[in-house]
């Protein structure tokens, strides 16, 4: 009594095998499983290990037998795989052909298909065929200065105001207690002391800051003021509200100098050092602005030379994250502008594409890392989880990392961005790139189509 196993369609990408699993196979590892547990088994009104296979059979044969089906289908699953040399696009549905009440009961045999999705063949472009330009820009001194500047002028300090005039100005910080009260009731969240507030910060509703310039050291003034419509609070959104503000000190801020002194202050040697460092940073900014733009060429070139029929319910999958993305969007009035005069049908026919092109260069840079065996190693994965849990701050840094290593479906959200970067390092390696020197506003402007897109 073995099993059955039939090739019963086989179109395009998509493969059904049925499969027959004879009721006497079922049975006998029915039979096995009982004799596995009856030397331990415990039931009342038996000795341990003498309680009769039948009444086990009684007690718990519906769910051994569907444990035992459960086990036949990963293993009927995995040779039709297997024996069909077949590489699955996604998990392959398997959907019952006879009637599960008299299989779970023994009197029919258990009969199912197997339908799976395959991972198209192709050929792959030679990387070696691609020539690619990376735009590039270099940091002029100007530049540099500039970002010391802003550094001084962030670093500044704030000292009491002193001589004939206290009160405060546009830039001055000052130090307040305050409650809010709308219609005279003092609400949730509107009182606070010792909070230190720069006039002209925007840090408070707008209309706040305006009302303190003049306020001198232990005036208590009423600021009146009206919360945005769109407010994050719902309760206070729109509403009338009065602030007494309870001004304990004025300060005048005092501006740094880029100098060594500041750079002391920061932690550095001097100012040769802070400005290195500043180089750099600004240096590795373009440099990921320039690998985003090359990025965004290698896939505009991948995408053009292979064209090959693609797994649908891949497609439908991406498309559907990407739905309900932009359900989301408009739910929240975050619909990009060039979106927003479009109907839904106009967006799905877009978007659909973009989850093709999707599907389609994953795919692309998949088989070209597996035939150029890019693996991500345990030490990459373990350091790509240490980072995202830091993320999370150094209180649940290890509790997330934990969850990380108990979870294979987050390790492959992890896997997945940096298999990627390898293929497309591979491929930078591989491909004949030449420098293009451009203007900083070109290399760093936003791409005019959808991210994934092309165009």
């Amino acid at each position: 009594m073995s099993v059955q196993i039939v090739e019963k369609s086989g179109e395009g990408l998509s493969r059904t095998y049925g499969v027959t699993v004879p009721a006497g196979t079922l049975a006998e590892k029915v039979n096995a499983k009982i004799a596995e547990i009856t030397p331990t088994f415990k039931a009342n009104g038996f000795r341990p290990g003498k309680v009769p296979a039948s009444h086990i059979r009684k007690l718990y044969g519906k769910s051994i037998m569907g444990e035992v089906i459960e086990q036949n289908v990963s293993e009927t699953t995995q040779k039709v795989m297997a024996d069909n040399q077949l590489r699955p696009a996604g998990q392959p549905d398997v959907a019952p052909t006879s009637d599960m009440d008299k299989v779970i009961t023994g009197d029919a045999d258990f009969s199912y298909d197997i339908t799976v999705e395959l991972i198209p063949e192709f050929e792959p472009v030679d990387p070696a065929t691609l020539k690619l330009k990376r735009p590039v820009y270099e940091p002029i001194d100007a530049e540099i200065d500039e970002a010391l500047a802003e550094l001084a002028t962030q670093a500044r300090t704030y000292v009491p105001r002193t001589g004939k005039s206290l009160k405060a100005k546009d830039g001055d910080q000052l130090t307040i207690d305050f409650i809010g009260r709308i219609d005279g009731v003092a609400f949730d969240g509107g009182t606070a002391q010792d909070t230190d507030l720069v006039l002209g910060s925007g840090q408070f509703i707008p209309g706040f800051e305006e009302q303190l310039v003049g306020a001198a050291p232990d005036d208590v003034k009423t600021v009146k003021v009206k919360f945005p419509d769109d407010y994050q609070a719902e309760s206070l959104k729109g509403k009338d509200a009065e602030f007494e503000v309870t001004v304990k000190a004025v300060k005048k801020p005092v501006d740094s100098k880029p100098d060594d002194a500041l750079a002391e202050r920061l932690g550095m040697k001097d100012l040769a050092a802070l400005r290195e460092v500043i180089t750099k940073n600004i240096g590795e900014r373009y440099a990921n602005a320039s690998r985003f733009k090359l990025k965004r060429a290698l896939l505009d070139a991948l995408d053009e030379k292979h064209s090959f029929a693609l797994p649908p319910r891949m497609v439908d999958a991406e498309f559907d994250a990407i739905w309900q993305q932009i359900e989301a969007d408009k739910a929240g009035g975050g619909l990009a502008s060039d979106d927003a005069g479009k109907t839904d049908d106009q967006l799905k026919v877009e978007y659909r594409k973009i989850a093709e092109r999707r599907v389609r260069l994953g795919l692309v840079l998949a088989e070209i890392g597996r035939r150029q065996n890019v693996a991500i190693t345990e030490a990459e994965l373990s350091e790509a989880m240490r980072q995202e849990a830091m993320r999370y701050g150094p209180q649940q840094a290890q509790q997330v990392f934990d969850m990380f290593r108990q979870r294979p479906d987050l390790q492959a959200q992890l896997r997945a961005p940096l298999y990627e970067d390898k293929v497309v390092d591979l491929l930078f390696s591989q491909a004949k790139i030449t420098d293009k020197k451009v203007s900083k506003d070109a290399l760093l402007e936003d791409d005019d189509v959808p991210e994934g897109y092309g165009g």
